[in-house]
């Protein structure tokens, strides 16, 4: 372990980690083997990489990877709570491993993420899951050494919540799933409090971190062999903001756009009231820049949208549609929709469907309604019957499907580069990968060109994904 390649409050780590690693070396030259971790993501992208921090820290520590809770030593759920259903499924899984650690009572629980932000759950925690034995939240993920350190030498549960956010910590190890592309956290928090989300209350304000900090590390990373970036925040759109002096996302994009061997760029999630000409701009003059956008419209309805506090109309958003379209013609747009919201009126729903007949999404993610406890609309009066947002949630399905469909059916027999990502779940012989436009394609193709960006005709068009071939393989 060098310690020298770790900066800033990180480096306080460091010696809960060399003592956890050698307590993990005893082990292995004890029984033969190493201790194993098991790791479930839930949630967001953002939940995703910081996952790959708590990875490349555990293996920093001498652990090593299962894919069986069964079989692990030390299991860790990083979770999410932006929909009840994904908080039931945690303490499902908590339950269960009650009865694993009778007949494992050296196993080691951890929960983390932005479910145990919220202090109605860490009540419930204390309270019925008194088996778990390290918590700790969004805003210290660093600090897992020395949270597992002190489990492991008190022989104690340790709780660690901070309700705000500190200093942004630099350099954590990190053990990426794909060695050809990567994700890149730009800032952390949120500050638009919509109506509905939880996301603000357990992420903390915005905070951006700086400019140099984050071209640095793309540059490592393309020298480890990255040809594709996803720079991450809740709203990129707002990247900048809290630096001094300030900067702009779009100045962020033109400055990545111009590293050597990078081949393509991508973000989400861009926030409709805060997508500026200067960043359409951007995106049409970079080429690096993918031709896609993440732009969650939420609801279609003027008067829904203000109540979600989403600071926009549906005619200003159609306006920026149309603006981006012109902007770039070929661009796919994607979206998120919500049914169900309260007080939403079969008129109100009539107008999504108007907006989704008008933009013509290449993909959307559509949600019914989940109250979320503390977020202004678990309150509100008139929430939407349960038969009839299940009703409006299956009918926006039969809209926007076949418009998916249609947008998908301009592309056929059209050649596009693809980056071949993994071996396909079609055959072992196919291939999957995915366009500029963050189209899926399967085709033909051999596990060596896994990484490459490869010439791809479109042949045939299957809604959600394509069937293809490769140009030029013989």
């Amino acid at each position: 372990m060098n310690e020298n390649q770790y900066h800033g409050a990180f480096q306080t780590q460091v010696p809960f980690m060399e003592q956890v690693r050698q307590w993990n070396v005893a082990y292995e030259e004890k029984n033969g083997r190493k201790r194993r971790y098991f790791c479930f993501t839930m949630g967001c992208q953002m939940n995703a990489h910081d996952s790959e921090k708590i990875v490349g820290m555990l293996e920093e520590m001498g652990y090593e990877a299962t894919q069986a809770e069964t079989d692990a030593d030390f299991v860790i759920y990083n979770t999410c709570c932006i929909r009840e259903n994904a908080e039931q499924k945690v303490y499902g899984k908590l339950g269960w491993l009650h009865h694993l650690k009778r007949t494992k009572p050296e196993l080691i629980v951890a929960l983390c993420g932005c479910m145990v932000q919220q202090e109605t759950v860490l009540e419930k925690l204390h309270r019925s899951y008194r088996h778990v034995d390290i918590i700790f939240g969004t805003h210290n993920l660093y600090k897992l050494p020395e949270l597992l350190d002190a489990r492991i030498q008190s022989g104690s549960p340790v709780c660690d919540i901070w309700k705000e956010q500190g200093d942004i910590v630099e350099d954590l190890p990190s053990h990426r799933e794909h060695p050809y592309k990567a994700a890149v956290n730009i800032m952390y928090g949120c500050n638009n409090f919509c109506s509905y989300c939880i996301v603000p209350y357990v992420r903390g304000r915005e905070r951006s971190r700086e400019m140099a900090d984050i071209l640095a590390e793309v540059e490592a990373l393309v020298k480890d062999g990255v040809k594709e970036i996803m720079f991450l925040g809740q709203n990129v759109n707002s990247y900048g903001k809290t630096l001094s002096p300030q900067v702009s996302f779009a100045q962020l994009l033109r400055e990545t756009n111009k590293i050597e061997g990078l081949e393509r760029i991508r973000f989400m999630t861009s926030h409709p009231k805060d997508l500026s000409d200067e960043l359409i701009s951007a995106m049409a003059e970079c080429e690096k820049v993918c031709h896609y956008l993440h732009l969650p419209v939420q609801s279609g309805s003027s008067r829904v949208l203000k109540e979600m506090n989403r600071r926009y109309t549906k005619e200003q958003y159609l306006a920026l549609v149309d603006k981006i379209k012109a902007a770039i013609p070929d661009i796919f747009l994607s979206t998120d929709i919500i049914v169900g919201f309260p007080g939403e009126t079969e008129e109100d729903f009539e107008e999504t469907l108007d907006v989704v007949r008008k933009v013509g999404y290449s993909t959307a993610f559509t949600f019914l309604y989940s109250k979320r406890t503390g977020t202004p609309a678990a309150v509100m009066e008139n929430q939407v019957e349960e038969a009839v947002a299940h009703e409006r949630f299956d009918r926006l399905l039969d809209v926007l499907n076949p418009k998916i469909h249609e947008i998908h059916s301009g592309l056929v027999g059209k050649t596009l580069p693809v980056l071949a990502e993994e071996v396909s779940r079609q055959g072992e012989d196919m291939l999957s990968g995915r366009t500029e436009q963050n189209t899926l394609v399967h085709f033909p193709g051999d596990p060596s060109l896994i990484g490459q960006i490869l010439p791809v005709k479109l042949t045939e068009n299957k809604t959600f994904y394509f069937l293809g071939e490769r140009v030029g393989n013989e």
